[in-house]
Formats: structure tokens, C-alpha cells, sequence
């Protein structure tokens, strides 16, 4: 069998297959394992404890510390397929999966040089930030500035004495929004479209992931609630600042929070602005919804990435409207042997689930082939 992506969420489906005797081949385009966490931005650090961030079967070593850097993550993806002795092979790029018969085949490399591979199983595990998209903003091709996305970021060295504007209120715009404002950007400014909920990463001490845990167990208008008092209390009330009211309600819609780590301190010493939603780009920087114009000498899109997932299979009825997987990961899917683990939305953490749905990929991926 086969598993298509060598992250997290594939080396913890590898290593959850492994334990109960199936062989698998991990196919990962990077270079190495752990080479797209390395490569972000320099200051990221896992907003989820180090004892609920472990894959399958392997926990993080106690020798790491609550919040891992994107360097220690790197380091310990790199450890447990080597533990485990997974099957990785790096610097392979699949361009499309496909059904032929009863077997699935695997197009690796480019048109002019591909290679096909088959496998009575294949997993798909490329994750939600497959390709990253920055809007068809009208005047991108006459601003003069530099405009690049997110995943292009690495620190605040290259725009020491500029003028900013990062685009996106996630947990990536906010942590470099901040990351600029300290390392010597000249102005900067954070356009918000739509406001996000804000919680602190450790309010009054208490890991906030822990509590996400225990509030999915209430219903959602009740986790809401709580989330939103707690948050209330702990960060004080941020339209006082220029960061207009979100509608408090991660749990019932299952959209994960932003998770403050200096952020909101950073807003509330005026190290940045808050601007509205950018309606297009001019020559000099962009305008706003509100109407006003500002100039900027380089803009970073925060805003977010596809999956890519249509491009990449060639399966009827096993993706949504959105382009993700329909179903929950690591659950059969309506094509026989076809499975995806990594593709969640969830306020329990990313990797937390990763761990879960690659045991219950396992257990399902190995009555499959027992049948």
C-alpha cells in the first residue's frame, strides 16, 4: 500500500500500520522528512502540548519542551520514522491518483518524465495546505511593492524600516503581523475580513488545548459560551483597540480560534494597525473596503491555502463542495481502498487527531485487506 505525503499526519498513519504488521511506502515530495516545518516561519512554535501533538504510538520525548519549535517537531518526525523504520522516500512528487480495475495507480514525478505505481490501498494524507492562495486582487500586476504569501515568510530581517500590511486574521497573519512589529518593520497593519475569536494559549495558566478537550464533550452552544467568557476575562475587550468583535462561536462552528501568542499584546501597545478587508491593490499598496488607500512597500497574504485535492485524484464522490474529503478521516471512503487521514477541522488540535484517525485508519485498512 500506499501513502501519499510523508508529514505528520502520514508518517503517524505509516507508523499506526506498522504496528499492526502492514507495510507501507510513504510518498513525500520534499527533500527530507520534516522539511516544510523547518522552512516556516522562524518564530512558529506548536500552539498544542507536546503530550497531545505525538503520532501514533511514539509520544514526544519528555526532553522537549510543552511548546515544541518548528525545528524540534522537524527533529522529532525525522526520529520516529526512523524508530519505526518506516518506508519513506523523499523528493517525490505525486501528480495523480487514479482507479484502474481493482487496483489504484499512483502518477509520480512530471508529464514528461512520470513513472506510474500501484497498490490495492492508497492513503492520502497531502493535508489541508496543499497549494497556497493569494486572492485575484484587481491591480496585482501594477503594485509595485513585493507581495508574497505567507508560506514565503521567514522573519521581520528582509522589511526592517518598511511599511507592512499583512492580509488575514488567522493564527499565521497574527503571529507575523506580531513577528514584524518586534523586528523592526516601520509600520504595520493587519487587514481583518472576518473577525476571528481569540482565545489565549494559556489562560490563567491552564493549557487552552486541555480545555478545548474537555468543552467538545458539552454541547456547542454551552462550549461557546464558556470559551467566550473565559476569553472575555482573560485578553479584556479588543475593539478598544481597533480589532473589531468576532462572532464567538468555534465550537458550533467548528473554526479554530486564534490562538494568541503575543498578539494581542503587541495591539494593545500600538504596535500595528487594524485595517478592514483590501479590495484591490494600487501602485503604491491598497485599498480598503472603507474606501481609504494606504502605501505599502511590501503586502504578505496571509490568506490561507487548498487542499489541491482535485487536481491530485481521480475519484467521483469523495470531496465536498470545499474540495476536502467527505467523511471522517481515516474512515473507508465510497472508493474501495481509498482512505485520507490529516483532513480535519477541529479545536482539539491538528495533531491530536492525527494521532486518533491513523489508529482507526489502521484498524480499518487492516480489515480490508484481510477481506
Amino acid at each position: 500500500m500506499i501513502i501519499v505525503g510523508g508529514g505528520a499526519s502520514g508518517l503517524s498513519a505509516a507508523g499506526a500500520l506498522r504496528r499492526r504488521g502492514i507495510d507501507s511506502l510513504v510518498l513525500e515530495r520534499d527533500n527530507e522528512i520534516g522539511g516544510t516545518w523547518a522552512r516556516r516561519y522562524d518564530r512558529l512554535h506548536l500552539h498544542t502540548m507536546r503530550e497531545f501533538s505525538g503520532l501514533a504510538h511514539v509520544p514526544i520525548p519528555k526532553r522537549y519542551p510543552r511548546y515544541l519549535s518548528r525545528e524540534q517537531f522537524a527533529e522529532y518526525l525525522t526520529d520516529y520514522a526512523r524508530q519505526l523504520e518506516l518506508n519513506v522516500v523523499t523528493g517525490t512528487a505525486v501528480r495523480r491518483v487514479r482507479r484502474d480495475g481493482g487496483r489504484w495507480v499512483i502518477d509520480v514525478g512530471a508529464r514528461k518524465d512520470s513513472a506510474a505505481m500501484e497498490a490495492r490501498v492508497v492513503v492520502v494524507a497531502t493535508g489541508q495546505y496543499g497549494e497556497p492562495c493569494i486572492p485575484a486582487w484587481p491591480g496585482r500586476k501594477i503594485y509595485k511593492g513585493r507581495l508574497l504569501h505567507s508560506c514565503l515568510y521567514a522573519n521581520a530581517a528582509p522589511f526592517v524600516g518598511l511599511r507592512v500590511l499583512v492580509v488575514g486574521a488567522g493564527n499565521s497573519g497574527a503571529e507575523i503581523a506580531t513577528d514584524l512589529s518586534e523586528g523592526g518593520a516601520a509600520f504595520v497593519s493587519l487587514s481583518v475580513r472576518t473577525p476571528p475569536p481569540i482565545v489565549p494559549r494559556d489562560p490563567f495558566g491552564l493549557p487552552v488545548q486541555r480545555t478545548s478537550i474537555l468543552l467538545s464533550l458539552l454541547p456547542a452552544v454551552v462550549a461557546d459560551r464558556i470559551a467566550r467568557t473565559t476569553a472575555s476575562l482573560a485578553l479584556g475587550d479588543l475593539t478598544r483597540y481597533g480589532m473589531p468583535a468576532a462572532a464567538f462561536t468555534p465550537y458550533g462552528r467548528r473554526h479554530v480560534p486564534l490562538i494568541d501568542v503575543g498578539f494581542v499584546a503587541a495591539l494593545k501597545r500600538g504596535a500595528m494597525a487594524i485595517r478592514p478587508a483590501v479590495t484591490d491593490l494600487t501602485p503604491e499598496g491598497a485599498r480598503f473596503a472603507d474606501g481609504a488607500a494606504e502605501a505599502f512597500d511590501a503586502i504578505v497574504a496571509a490568506t490561507g491555502f487548498t487542499s489541491g485535492l482535485r487536481s491530485l485524484l481521480d475519484a467521483d464522490g469523495v470531496l465536498d463542495d470545499a474540495g476536502e474529503p467527505i467523511g471522517l478521516s481515516g474512515e473507508p471512503t465510497s472508493a474501495p481502498g481509498l482512505y485520507f487521514v490529516g483532513f480535519v477541522h477541529s479545536l482539539r488540535g491538528h495533531l491530536f487527531e492525527a494521532n486518533r484517525a491513523s489508529r482507526r485508519l489502521a484498524r480499518h485498512v487492516e480489515r480490508y485487506l484481510q477481506s
